[in-house]
């Protein structure tokens, strides 16, 4: 048997056995990583890290991807992408230390109050894409679409799966808490979750309401009182203020495109 028919033969059973054993990264790259190997003179065990190393990177960016997209999020969002400049009431230093995740071992949550336009939902996504970099399973909703999506699971009669899979989740963001009246029956299906979850697992909350607006929300004053207890209760409070960087930053850019001085 001639050298390129041994080579053809090897390669043929390194590819099966790749396939056997599940690893797909080893199975496209070998050829790749054994002539680089060779062109730099590389020693076997050198040529066989790379390979290895090279499947278990793939492997966690597969798997980050996978959680990303069990998440939900509505876009991506990230900390380096969030202009603290633009709002110097978000404290950064008690952002970054949030998004190392030990408040989510501790089973705290964050909750971001602010008026519409102040990063609220960019820093809980951020958040939240920083849990999910960390191997946590996370699910983002709006309030909104966490009412709908209780009262169909009930019509259903699914309403306890749906729950149970709420508490599984490490980390739940819940967006756009204030800008809507809950329906009839709702309120009580939230509840619902947000008891679950007390002191089980975190919670990221956004809202424009101050607490004691929460009954615009939830109608029933002790519902609401509740509700308000059982999140405040281990709870960062983060006031993201009152100026909306979003308005400035599209005056500012109108201004650019007029020459106007920024």
């Amino acid at each position: 048997m001639t050298t390129n028919a041994k080579t053809a033969a090897l390669e043929a059973l390194i590819d099966a056995h790749a396939i056997e054993l599940k690893l797909p990264t080893v199975r496209r790259r070998f050829r790749a990583l054994a002539a680089e190997a060779t062109r730099e003179q590389q020693t076997p065990v050198a040529y066989l890290g790379a390979l290895l190393e090279a499947e278990i990177n793939e492997r966690t960016e597969r798997r980050e991807r996978r959680r990303l997209n069990d998440a939900r999020f509505p876009q991506i969002k990230r900390l380096d992408d969030f202009r603290f400049q633009d709002n110097p009431n978000v404290p950064q230093a008690t952002i970054a230390a949030l998004a190392e995740g030990s408040w989510i071992d501790d089973r705290e949550s964050v909750i971001l109050i602010g008026d519409s336009g102040t990063g609220k939902t960019h820093l809980a996504t951020a958040l939240a894409v920083c849990a999910c970099q960390a191997g946590r399973r996370v699910r983002f909703t709006t309030l909104a679409g966490l009412a709908n999506e209780l009262q169909e699971a009930e019509g259903r009669r699914e309403l306890a799966r749906v729950v149970a899979r709420y508490a599984r989740s490490e980390l739940v963001v819940l967006d756009e808490l204030g800008y809507l009246a809950l329906p009839d029956g709702a309120a009580e299906l939230v509840f619902q979750v947000l008891s679950e979850r007390h002191e089980r697992g975190s919670l990221i909350v956004t809202t424009n309401l101050p607490f004691g607006e929460w009954t615009k929300v939830f109608a029933d004053p002790r519902l609401a009182k509740a509700v308000v207890d059982r999140l405040t209760h281990r709870a960062h409070i983060i006031d993201t203020g009152s100026e909306s960087w979003r308005f400035h930053h599209g005056l500012t850019q109108t201004k650019r495109r007029r020459g106007q001085p920024a």
